[in-house]
């Protein structure tokens, strides 16, 4: 069986470093996701995060969930539920301007640390593209480029907890779907696990490991490299022991960013597959058709095929 990919991104200062890119570039092209180890976020910060993440869903969250369980009924549902998710969430933005200071319910410490560990998991997307770039051939910051748009990338958090589930072959944690955005950065519990992608046709699970930050790619990477990179769909499984956390952070175009394949990726392959689009008529089209397959929804965006400039992108 397969072994699912893990980069130690130390070696990439050591004498191990192309085989370490190699490990990238084959994740991106086969698997779509990958975990990173020693990727410079603290273990103590992690372990924080990870504290206060509990701490607040079972202060503030937790009895909501369960009245909304009961309110719909789901504990003695006996047929599969398709329109619902297993989850109980709430979302933080992070670029271009931060809600954090917004969110209700939230503590002090609790604010202080997300934004913290927004700000070191924001650099380390960055640096995770430019070792993107460097397996594509392109120039280093073409893709932060790419996304840049007028005000910067857009950058997110959703905070989920998936609950014990008295019915998991009936309910999911989260249903199937390819995320629309770049590239997609997850510290997951390393004790109830749940996550799954799809792989030749087969569900994987993804490792829970302590202290790694699980990397996925969106649909906009994608779209840039042409199809070189696909965005891979995933799904988590309900458990019926345990209270998963997931905190998965959203580095994106920015909202009037336009994406269209790389121009250099062209030139070896002659053939453009993907359309040219503004990132917010994506998203608003993506909205609707989360849990459905990508293709259609690159489909419906060729037909609208935005005509405005798409000269180079200066990376300088």
């Amino acid at each position: 069986m397969e072994t699912f990919p893990v980069v130690n991104m130390e070696l990439l200062n050591t004498e191990q470093r192309a085989a370490t890119m190699e490990t990238i570039k084959d994740a991106c092209e086969n698997w779509g996701f990958f975990e990173v180890v020693n990727h410079g976020i603290s273990h103590e910060l992690l372990d924080t995060v990870e504290k206060l993440t509990k701490g607040h869903y079972k202060k503030c969250m937790e009895e909501r969930f369960k009245e909304m369980v009961a309110s719909k009924g789901l504990e003695a549902v006996q047929t599969e539920i398709k329109d619902l998710d297993w989850e109980s969430t709430f979302f933080l933005k992070h670029l271009p301007i931060s809600n954090i200071s917004e969110v209700p319910d939230l503590e002090d410490e609790y604010r202080k640390i997300m934004k913290e560990f927004a700000e070191k998991l924001e650099k380390l997307a960055e640096q995770l593209l430019d070792l993107l770039c460097e397996n594509l051939g392109l120039e280093q910051g073409y893709l932060k480029k790419a996304f840049y748009g007028s005000k910067g990338p857009t950058f997110g958090t959703k905070v989920s907890n998936y609950p014990p589930c008295p019915k998991p072959d009936l309910i999911k944690g989260l249903r199937a779907h390819t995320d629309a955005g770049g590239i997609i950065l997850l510290f997951q519990d390393d004790k109830v696990s749940g996550l799954q992608l799809l792989k030749d046709d087969k569900w994987i699970d993804v490792p829970p490991m302590r202290h790694s930050i699980v990397i996925n790619l969106g649909d906009q990477l994608e779209v840039i490299t042409n199809g070189k990179y696909k965005s891979v769909e995933h799904r988590v499984i309900a458990q019926p022991d345990g209270n998963r956390m997931s905190i998965a952070s959203f580095y994106n175009p920015g909202s009037d960013a336009v994406i269209y394949p790389a121009p250099e990726l062209l030139e070896k392959e002659n053939k453009v597959i993907y359309p040219k689009f503004v990132f917010e008529d994506y998203m608003k089209l993506y909205a609707g058709l989360k849990f459905q397959a990508k293709e259609p929804r690159f489909e419906a965006m060729k037909a609208v095929e935005t005509t405005v400039n798409s000269a180079p992108i200066a990376t300088v």
